[in-house]
């Protein structure tokens, strides 16, 4: 009788399932366990847990792996308050209390610092002991965002819009029609915005919804790739006006109309800031707040300082400054933004504040308004940091910087610059600017004391979270 060959059947899921101890966090939140001293990173873990875990990367000097079961828990691990917690690519710590996040994020910024800004910080700390870190700012960690953009997608097989977030590692969207750390007054508003828009007759035309409240009135910007018809502008209008909204509509990329309402315009700086739903804003209102009071006070204002705030935006530290200072210019990298900045300054009588356009990653020392010293100086960099403007800060003469960071590697990185240049560490600290998720924000204020150091470094040190 002939035998035939037969494959084997895949082993039962279970076999490829493995169980792990947690021994440490890394800076994103997510668990590391080690297997032959290789770390293998999973989400949703906490330190001493021993977990059951399947691998779903393999890499030659780590491994990433996803939690099937919590085997033995954290004494640390506490029930996540939102019900789509597991699925919703949105917050990650809620399986944390607040504040143990706190302390683990301070702890974060302080050993990024400690081991990235290299020999230059640990000379520094000679002069003062140790790291300096301030008391975090704080505020609360539930409906604290005043912005939030909904994913929408049209699904064939359901015949049905999707209308939430993106779920964890996925472009896949999880439905959400409530979300415990949205604003409230917005937090409301998505299950008739989602029943508003599942009315509408072309559904796959529609992109994203943005919601926002500036402490007064709500917003809601709905992107849409075709036409609307003449009902469905209606349907919107009254939508807006029956719930007090500003409409805007946007037909094409970055084309914004305002169809109803009042302007938006932010005051939890003390100046009105007037900002369209697609500028950038800080989404936490009460941290922003604290965040500005503690910078204009870390660098000591007074009337006789010139100001540099560089990546100004509109102008959401630049006015604050100018209260205190002689002199404050921003330079922000969009046209849009800083013509909106000078429009904003106008709106606040302020009239020692001016704005301008500029490439931060170019040579810019040459410019017009790089050709006046500013001894202090303000910083408040996207993700990728300063790394252009930065080797430049003591030419400028500045003897105080303030640098406000969304991402440690790239502030310690570029504190390495600043502290071979002649600048020490005065202070740093952490802000919660986005509870129940690993961003961590933080600030560090820089003193001018001594004479530019040589790089001694042989090879570009690398940054990695």
């Amino acid at each position: 009788m002939a035998n035939f060959y037969q494959t084997k059947k895949p082993q039962a899921s279970r076999a490829q399932h493995q169980l792990v101890t947690i021994e440490r966090l890394d800076h994103q939140g997510a668990g590391i366990a080690y297997q032959n001293k290789k770390p293998i990173f999973v989400e949703g873990t906490l330190p001493s847990e021993r977990v059951l875990v399947q691998m779903v990367e393999e890499k030659s000097k780590f491994s990433k792996a996803k939690l099937i079961k919590v085997e033995q828990a954290s004494t640390q691990r506490i029930d996540a308050f939102c019900p789509h917690y597991q699925e919703c690519g949105g917050c990650n710590l809620q399986h944390l209390s607040h504040d143990d996040q706190i302390a683990h994020k301070a702890q974060s910024l302080t050993q990024l610092m400690t081991k990235f800004a290299g020999k230059a910080l640990k000379n520094s700390m000679e002069n003062q002991g140790e790291l300096p870190l301030a008391a975090p700012i704080i505020a609360n960690d539930t409906g604290y965002r005043r912005r939030a953009r909904i994913s929408l997608m049209f699904d064939i097989k359901t015949q049905s819009l999707q209308f939430g977030f993106r779920q964890k590692s996925s472009k896949n969207i999880v439905n959400v029609t409530d979300c415990p750390v949205l604003e409230p007054q917005l937090n409301a508003l998505l299950p008739s915005i989602k029943a508003l828009l599942d009315t509408l007759e072309q559904p796959r035309k529609l992109g994203h919804v943005e919601v926002v409240f500036d402490g007064t009135n709500k917003a809601m910007l709905l992107r849409h790739t075709a036409a609307l018809t003449a009902q469905e502008h209606q349907s919107l209008v009254d939508f807006a006006k029956h719930n007090a909204l500003t409409l805007y509509l946007s037909p094409n990329q970055g084309e914004l109309d305002c169809v109803v309402g009042e302007a938006l315009v932010c005051q939890e700086t003390g100046s009105k800031i007037a900002f369209l739903p697609n500028d950038f804003i800080q989404v936490n209102q009460n941290v922003n707040q604290a965040m500005v009071e503690q910078a204009v006070d870390w660098l000591g204002l007074t009337s006789q300082d010139r100001v540099l705030d560089l990546f100004s935006g509109l102008g959401n530290f630049s006015f604050s400054m100018a209260k205190q200072a002689e002199h404050v210019v921003g330079i922000e990298g969009v046209e849009a933004m800083v013509q909106r900045a000078t429009e904003n300054a106008k709106l606040n009588n302020i009239e020692n504040v001016e704005f301008y356009q500029a490439d931060l990653e170019q040579d810019l020392l040459q410019a017009p308004w790089a050709k006046k010293q500013f001894n202090k100086v303000l910083l408040d960099p996207a993700r990728a940091g300063a790394s252009g403007i930065i080797e430049r800060i003591a030419s400028l003469g500045a003897q105080a910087v303030v640098y406000v960071s969304c991402n440690p590697a790239t502030l310690a990185r570029d504190s390495q610059n600043l502290l071979n240049q002649g600048y020490e560490l005065h202070k740093l600290g952490m802000l919660d600017m986005f509870p129940h998720t690993s961003h961590l924000e933080s600030m560090a204020l820089f003193i001018k004391t001594g004479k530019v150091k040589k790089n001694t470094t042989k090879k570009p040190v690398k940054f990695k979270l």
